[in-house]
């Protein structure tokens, strides 16, 4: 991993080399904090960790500068742990085992962590360069973003005191943010009795693997398999001419990424089996005909596994299928006021079972309120329907755009001057922390950029090296060009 820090900017990629380093898992990223926390108070930094435990760091402005707008650049310091299917990785052990791969750098078998490792080391790059020029500056580092967005749901009014913020949490260079989806969690618990397993039968797993996976905000417009309702699919449409009975349904690991994997224990009668090995062969090819141009690695496959002790009640596994089969996922509606963009979507990232139930957990997104309490509503019909209990949790605002934002233009105008060309200003469909910003602060001007970030949230994760440059090239301009106050 060291080649890394021969790419430029140095001080960036050197920081993003030590950010690797140090395990940071949604929910474990507190010794990164603390490792970047000490850095700073030995540089002589003044350093604040709030009630919630984001860390904000604050540097004087450069001699001469003092009249700017203070400018916080914001960051969060949690990364999503995937990882590939036998890959012995522990995220909250291991370091990222980060490498150059052409034009791209990328993560052996895991995340990378560019979502948002590189903006948080350009943050600490400025930081720690003195012969940048900026006015009164912050640097704001949030906790547990992918999880929860624990640190903005908690970020109290009075701790910041600049007047503009840069989030880095954006994944395409050339374009910039002034506006994101909101979204809530929505948690589907079906209730599901047990029965004996029927005499003379045998237990096998049904996996689907090999999935590209991916951002649910971000890649959920591009067609990408979803596992759980690929093999709930199957699983609808074949139970009960092979006489499948369930015991275990898992798919996904997280609510915001792309499910990549699912897994079915079942039984089935002996006489059957060969009549399943055939469906799921036949299942197999025409997924890879339907999915050809984007998912070229899915297996769909057949093992032996012990014989479990129950299976579900048989009226109970016929609604917990048409609920997976039934239940939306993916875009739900495109945006007419910014063309290209994903207005609302649902993504069913997560099916766990219990003894007693099976949860079947989903993240809806949306730009508009109106859109996100529709698909709400239609989750509630669907849990009505299948006796089901529809929980929503964690609901957080989007960030309403601003045509007249002063730093947008700043932007808009500095991107210009360095690249010969106008940004693309648009409004993303991932759940950035920016509309929680706006409760505790509410004048605070904002916009968010970034390198180009393929494959978020997935251990296909890559950022592309010749856009990080420009995204440096893009911030340095854009803290000498903040408007006095």
């Amino acid at each position: 991993m060291s080649a890394l820090s021969t790419l430029s900017p140095q001080g960036l990629w050197t920081w993003f080399e030590t950010i690797c380093s140090i395990p940071h898992p949604s929910k474990r990223e507190i010794a990164l904090r603390d490792h970047i926390q000490q850095w700073a108070e030995n540089k002589g930094l003044e350093t604040v960790i709030d009630g919630v435990g984001n860390l904000v760091i604050r540097k004087p402005a450069s001699a001469g500068l003092e009249h700017l707008k203070g400018v916080i650049i914001q960051a969060h310091l949690d990364m999503v742990p995937q990882k590939n299917s036998g890959t012995d990785h522990r995220f909250d052990r291991d370091p990222i085992q980060a490498y150059i791969d052409g034009d791209w750098v990328t993560a052996k078998d895991t995340t990378l962590g560019a979502d948002n490792g590189i903006g948080m080391a350009s943050a600490l790059a400025v930081l720690g360069d003195d012969s940048i020029e900026h006015g009164p500056l912050e640097v704001l580092l949030t906790i547990d973003e992918e999880a929860g967005m624990t640190g903005a749901f908690g970020l109290q009014a009075g701790l910041l005191q600049g007047d503009i913020l840069i989030n880095t949490d954006s994944e395409e260079e050339g374009e910039v943010y002034m506006g994101c989806a909101g979204g809530v969690d929505a948690e589907l618990t079906l209730p599901v009795g047990r029965e004996a397993v029927p005499a003379d039968h045998v237990s096998l797993q049904l996996a689907l693997t090999g999935l590209k996976g991916g951002h649910s905000g971000c890649d959920i417009h591009t067609g990408r398999g979803n596992a759980n309702k690929l093999l709930g699919r199957f699983l609808f449409s074949h139970a009960a001419e092979l006489g499948l009975r369930l015991s275990k349904f898992k798919g996904g690991s997280l609510r915001n990424a792309i499910p990549r994997e699912a897994f079915v224990d079942l039984v089935l009668p002996a006489a059957n089996v060969a009549e399943l090995e055939r469906l799921v062969a036949h299942y197999s090819d025409v997924l890879s005909n339907e999915l050809q141009a984007i998912e070229t690695d899915l297996s769909l496959s057949l093992s032996a596994i012990d014989m479990p002790a129950e299976v579900f009640a048989a009226a109970d596994q016929t609604r917990l299928l048409a609920l997976i089969h039934a239940g939306p996922n993916g875009v739900i509606r495109m945006s007419d006021a910014f063309p290209g963009v994903v207005e609302t979507s649902l993504n069913m990232g997560v099916i766990t079972t219990k003894e007693d139930s099976v949860r079947v957990m989903c993240l809806i997104r949306s730009t508009v309120d109106s859109g996100r309490s529709m698909v709400e509503n239609m989750l509630q019909a669907l849990a009505d329907l299948a006796g089901a209990e529809l929980k929503l949790s964690g609901a957080y605002p989007g960030w309403q755009p601003d045509p007249t934002s002063p730093i947008m233009a700043v932007v808009r105008e500095t991107y210009q001057g360095l690249f010969g060309k106008l940004p693309n200003i648009q409004v993303i469909h991932a759940g950035l922390e920016c509309g929680l910003f706006k409760e505790p602060y509410p004048a605070l001007d904002m916009v968010s950029i970034g390198p180009t970030i393929r494959f978020p949230h997935s251990p296909d994760e890559k950022v592309e090296i010749a856009t990080v440059e420009k995204y440096w090239q893009l911030l340095l301009a854009v803290l000498k060009a903040i408007p006095a106050k």
